[in-house]
């Protein structure tokens, strides 16, 4: 390592490279880095000065990385997170730390495990900050690249499921929180439930339903969906909503089945009048999992969080 050329260098451009890359736009880049655009231009320049190469093409649609960009992005976040913990203190106290955590959680959990952990977390360290997303298709990469510390969402235990638990990207950590099943709800009085009491639910009757579907991570297509079409079979989807309270409240006001994680059931029954129906297919469970990054196991504060999370749920 020659630290003499090392040291000729800004780190700070670095950070902005980085947001950059991100945003690929350099309008929302100088807006994040409270920077002028003419500021933000002269950093840039530095940058290609420095590193050798432009970095990035101007287009009508912002800008695009040069291959050299793009093969630095890979790079970047863990450097970023390394030379961050080098800033930090070598411990964690709770009491006085006011560091902040960012989460992305699947909504589906928001009211079983929220209420668990959050309480815990800020008695024993009161001037923390946790800010909480919705765990969506590019909440993965966020935890890749840093953006998000931690993620809470469902990975199926079915073997052939795209969102098995085995089946994470490379440096994603993950433990298990709890496991569930996944059940069927309809609203009170619908005729279905005469079919149910006459000990007539199976398959066929579930799969001649039409049903109201939540989109998994940008996916029309649950683990479910893909173990039916194994049997060339499938179910008849007439609404998909983005989040589960407005699945909830359409299955609430109409003859259509949702089906949903079990520990959804008992929040959505305090809003809408829902019948539980067991669901007629035998099918893997699924896990609620906490992640993160490999680069933060070790690192003090981030493993006082995880701890202190998986110990509120397990006595919760």
């Amino acid at each position: 390592m020659n630290l003499g050329n090392l040291a000729k260098i800004d780190l700070n451009l670095l950070v902005t490279l980085q947001i950059l890359l991100e945003e690929e736009s350099a309008t929302r880049a100088a807006s994040r880095l409270h920077l002028s655009p003419s500021a933000l231009s002269k950093s840039l320049n530095r940058l290609r000065e420095t590193l050798g190469d432009p970095l990035f093409l101007r287009t009508a649609h912002g800008l695009k990385p040069t291959a050299h960009a793009l093969h630095l992005k890979q790079q970047l976040p863990e450097i970023l997170q390394a030379l961050y913990q080098v800033t930090l203190p070598p411990s964690f106290s709770a009491a006085t730390s006011q560091r902040q955590f960012s989460f992305a959680m699947v909504e589906s959990a928001y009211e079983t495990l929220l209420p668990a952990y959050i309480g815990p977390l800020l008695n024993q360290a009161p001037n923390i900050k946790l800010d909480t997303y919705g765990w969506n298709e590019k909440s993965m990469q966020g935890l890749l690249q840093g953006e998000i510390d931690f993620g809470i969402t469902a990975r199926d235990l079915h073997p052939t499921s795209d969102y098995r638990l085995n089946n994470l990207p490379y440096g994603i950590v993950q433990t298990t929180l709890f496991t569930d099943k996944q059940v069927c709800l309809v609203r009170k009085n619908h005729p279905i439930l005469d079919t149910v009491k006459q000990k007539q639910w199976d398959v066929a009757a579930y799969l001649n339903m039409k049903h109201v579907q939540v989109r998994c991570e940008g996916n029309d297509w649950w683990a479910l969906d893909y173990h039916l079409a194994e049997s060339n079979q499938h179910r008849r989807i007439s609404s998909t909503l983005p989040d589960f309270y407005g699945a909830a409240s359409v299955c609430a006001h109409s003859d259509l089945i949702f089906t949903v994680p079990s520990n959804f059931v008992a929040h959505a029954q305090k809003l809408y009048p829902l019948v539980e129906v067991p669901l007629p297919i035998p099918f893997s469970p699924l896990a609620y999992v906490l992640l993160w990054h490999q680069r933060n196991n070790d690192e003090p504060g981030h493993k006082w969080v995880r701890e202190k999370i998986c110990d509120s749920i397990k006595h919760h």
